[in-house]
């Protein structure tokens, strides 16, 4: 048979073929046993009561407005920083045209991202226009030479400038590729 045994119901409280409930079958004894009642939800079966899931819900990573706070503090390091920044969602503000905008007027040039749209409101406006990429993508597609800023308007503003960047990128191939 494909993919199941025929004989995997024989422990699982289920009769063989040709076998009826209350029925033996010669040379075999047969017990009588009750299955216990299926844990309430959220109980692990077998322990009534303890409060524990079943299932627990998984840990959620820290948003990236957390990452850059505790990283502006000091709390964590950089490749902590990265690991977290590459799979998080950064909000970029866009022109007419698909790409990043860059800020000319500063030492080097800087692109400004955010950690959240609600910090992208505050900078460029609420009628303005943005896309949602991740950490990975903008160490991806970000123009040599450039750095970036996020949450210029924010509590905790973080800026990488070029050289910082190739060090992220440098970092990440070599995480990736070892």
């Amino acid at each position: 048979m494909y993919g199941y045994d025929q004989t995997a119901s024989a422990g699982q409280g289920y009769p063989h073929a040709g076998q009826q409930y209350g029925h033996q079958q010669p040379g075999h004894q047969q017990y009588a046993q009750q299955a216990p009642p299926p844990p309430h939800y959220g109980q692990q079966q077998g322990q009534p009561g303890n409060g524990q899931p079943l299932y627990p819900e998984p840990s959620s990573p820290p948003s990236l407005r957390e990452t850059v706070r505790a990283f502006t503090n000091g709390t964590i390091t950089s490749e902590d920083f990265q690991s977290i920044f590459s799979t998080s969602k950064v909000y970029c503000p866009r022109g007419e045209t698909p790409g990043f905008l860059a800020l000319h007027d500063t030492q080097q040039p800087v692109i400004p991202m955010f950690t959240t749209l609600k910090e992208l409101r505050r900078y460029a406006g609420k009628e303005s226009r943005y896309f949602v990429i991740t950490g990975a993508e903008v160490l991806d597609l970000l123009p040599s030479g450039y750095g970036f800023v996020l949450d210029m308007e924010g509590e905790h503003r973080v800026v990488f400038d070029a050289k910082a960047v190739e060090e992220m990128v440098d970092f990440a191939m070599r995480r990736m590729y070892g």
